[in-house]
């Protein structure tokens, strides 16, 4: 990787994979400048850590003496992401920002407005791998399996990864933090973010309550008995065991409870005892409009697949649908298929896009 004194552009998080990832391409003779991007202003709780992660960016960009710029984008991310984020909970869905957050902010204002800085190549630190063919760029899953961050980028489309770089793509969380340690980054200490960046650490159902109004309803068991009340479906996921506040129920077992179904038309929650309720196992799910990164022709006989970051490859046979949706039959039933969430399909290393999920039949 020799940069010949082009210019690229980092985005810079304030973390320390795209730190590594400045250093890196500092070293391999680019012109390096960082840009850090503020998705989401302080709110009223003062739970936004932007003003503490722009600090580690500019410190970041003090040791490697490159220049460092900041861009808000708050007023998009609240447009394009979060607006959908809230209809799909008041909707009853699972929804993924992260995803939408890729799509619409990383890869095109943000990527747009590093072009406008003169960049001849964009970064960021994703675990991901990118090879630039004859015929356009091909997403790659990155080395380290449990690290890979091509699902959150499924839903990129092909031309944004023009002129993109992902430089840590072929290395493992250890080696980054050696590299980090080594290099005398001040950030090589810092822990990983975890969760939606404006949620933060703060309880989930608290937040959401700032924007959606409660909607009670029942919880019913396996028999349709109601067994207790729940504040509103959009606090729920399938699968969950935790929060769900059923307490002794006559004639049940000394064991946890699972969100296994939801019902919009009466506001129910569906709960049972049995973790491999029918209701959570799905052999197929249909995507709304599947967003091909490249989209193989003919589609191989097998592909694989993932409905949430980090799980295995699922074996799985796909086909095309009306209006650009896709069916994906899998080989073993998969668990707590989400609609709101995504199914993102692979090609051996290869990632070829995503699409929401609409239905899992069964």
């Amino acid at each position: 990787m020799s940069g010949k004194g082009a210019h690229v552009v980092v985005g810079l998080s304030g973390g320390v994979d795209s730190a590594v990832s400045a250093y890196l391409l500092k070293e391999a003779g680019y012109r390096v400048s960082g840009l850090f991007m503020v998705n989401w202003t302080e709110d009223e709780q003062g739970y936004c850590s932007s003003a503490d992660d722009f600090q580690d960016a500019r410190a970041v960009c003090e040791e490697l003496d490159i220049p460092l710029h900041r861009v808000d984008f708050s007023a998009e991310y609240r447009e394009r992401v979060f607006r959908h984020f809230l209809a799909d909970y008041a909707a009853g869905k699972t929804p993924n920002p992260d995803l939408l957050c890729n799509r619409e902010v990383k890869f095109q204002p943000f990527r747009e407005h590093a072009l406008r800085l003169g960049a001849d190549f964009v970064a960021t630190g994703h675990y991901a791998q990118l090879s630039h063919q004859a015929d356009g760029p091909h997403l790659l899953r990155s080395v380290t399996e449990d690290k890979d961050q091509t699902y959150f980028l499924a839903l990129v489309a092909r031309a944004q990864f023009e002129r993109v770089l992902f430089p840590i793509g072929g290395l493992t969380k250890p080696q980054v933090r050696e590299i980090a340690s080594a290099a005398g980054l001040p950030n090589h200490r810092k822990k990983d973010s975890t969760g939606i960046c404006f949620i933060g650490e703060r309880e989930f159902r608290s937040f959401l309550q700032n924007y959606l109004k409660p909607d009670p309803g029942a919880i019913l068991d396996d028999r349709g008995a109601k067994i207790g009340e729940h504040q509103g479906l959009m606090y729920y996921t399938l699968g969950q065991r935790r929060g769900l506040n059923i307490g002794g129920v006559r004639g049940a077992r000394e064991a946890p409870w699972y969100v296994v179904g939801k019902r919009p038309a009466d506001k129910a929650l569906l709960v049972s005892q049995d973790p491999q309720h029918p209701l959570l196992m799905s052999h197929s799910l249909i995507t709304a409009p599947f967003c091909w990164i490249r989209r193989p022709d003919p589609l191989p006989a097998r592909l694989q697949a993932r409905i949430r970051h980090r799980q295995q490859l699922q074996n799985c046979v796909v086909e095309v649908a009306d209006e650009g949706r896709v069916r994906v039959r899998f080989e073993q039933a998969q668990r707590a298929v989400s609609p709101g969430q995504y199914c993102v399909l692979y090609d051996g290393e290869e990632c070829l896009g995503g699409g929401e999920i609409e239905a899992s039949p069964g």
